[in-house]
């Protein structure tokens, strides 16, 4: 444990009995008390999330913007100061070196926030592919960040004087918390409506405190890793390592709405194509489980005895009550209403491909621009 890296909100967590777990090489609440619900407190009124140990990477100069473009899947050139668009840095070969967020602070500044276990790895590939002129500077370590999630995220805010109601989503403002300067952008990694809140990260306990105490009428409860990724999965929401990885398109993901087609020209981008036109071997699909069981992240899918595929996340969904999972197959099975099995621990249970994302409409709306 003494290796890990800690977040400046570390003792708060101690403090409120955190369970802390080893991830992407931090020390990491994986939950306060139960999951379930601290997930209910995220879809049902607001639940409070340190992801400091995501990374962020600010690009600065005249060519920032142009850099930025060539680096991102997503057009950077009309994204207007004080939004914030998904999209990825992807391979020569069209695979996806990351997933980030792009925010634009200005003409010449922008700041790409990174996963965490890809922050370094982010960081060279950036540098590698800017060119002279253009400043690049890794600011994770001095920067908090704080996800502030549910339908009465709005509302918690507005009680520390913030009323970003209006806020449209993937946009963001600079305001004032506790006393303490932040940038706040309506954005979230839940499905749910909510806020993600950058500051200093001398300053994240101030915020989380005061966020916690305005919270308090409005049901607030601090939730961990566990909540975060049973809410993102119900979201259809993509997570590196499992969805997305070094050799896996955009487009096998169903990204296709955050890539460029017939546009700026990105790096990867006319590797993504060809292997379009190729046909891809593999879909990415959502399914659910109609027996009972749960698919984990490494079991088979099959069909009629033959390996097709591999369940990339799986879970419980406590806001469906089924188990719920997401994988890749081919692209003859991909389609909704299709049969197959998932084999957990020598049994084979049968599932059907369904629509994402699983909890519907407010989910997608999540992710629109």
């Amino acid at each position: 444990m003494s290796s890990l890296q800690h977040t400046p909100l570390h003792e708060a967590h101690r403090r409120l009995g955190a369970r802390l777990v080893p991830f992407a090489g931090f020390e990491m609440p994986v939950q306060y008390g139960s999951i379930l619900a601290e997930h209910a407190a995220a879809r049902e009124r607001a639940a409070l999330f340190d992801v400091s140990h995501m990374g962020q990477l600010h690009v600065t100069g005249p060519g920032a913007a142009a850099a930025v473009e060539w680096l991102v899947s997503c057009a950077v050139g009309t994204l207007r100061a004080g939004r914030v668009r998904y999209g990825c840095l992807c391979n020569e070969a069209g695979g996806v070196v990351d997933d980030v967020t792009v925010y634009r602070l200005a003409e010449d500044r922008l700041f790409l926030c990174v996963n965490a276990a890809n922050i370094e790895k982010d960081y060279r590939w950036v540098v590698r592919h800017t060119s002279a002129g253009v400043e690049v500077r890794n600011r994770s370590a001095e920067t908090a960040l704080l996800a502030l999630q549910g339908p009465a995220a709005a509302s918690v805010l507005a009680e520390l004087g913030a009323d970003l109601r209006a806020l449209p989503r993937f946009a963001f403002t600079a305001t004032k918390l506790a006393r303490r300067e932040a940038l706040v952008s309506r954005t979230g990694y839940t499905g749910s409506d909510g806020f993600e809140i950058y500051c200093a990260a001398g300053d994240a306990e101030a915020v989380w405190d005061a966020l916690l105490a305005a919270g308090g009428a409005h049901g607030i409860a601090p939730a961990g890793l566990g909540a975060r990724d049973t809410l993102r999965l119900e979201a259809a929401l993509p997570l590196y390592g499992h969805e997305l990885d070094d050799a896996t398109s955009p487009l096998e993901a169903r990204l296709d709405r955050f890539v460029k087609r017939g546009g700026p020209a990105f790096l990867g981008g006319d590797a993504i194509e060809r292997r379009s036109r190729g046909g891809h071997t593999k879909l990415l699909v959502g399914f659910e489980l109609l027996e009972r069981g749960v698919a984990r992240a490494g079991h088979p899918i099959a069909q009629g005895g033959v390996e097709r595929g591999v369940v990339t996340s799986g879970a419980p969904s406590p806001t469906l009550g089924k188990s719920i999972g997401l994988g890749y197959v081919p692209r003859a099975l991909a389609e909704p209403g299709t049969r197959f099995e998932v084999m957990v621990r020598g049994r084979s249970l049968a599932a059907q491909v369904v629509e994402t994302p699983f909890i519907g409409p407010a989910a997608r709306a999540s992710r629109a621009r």
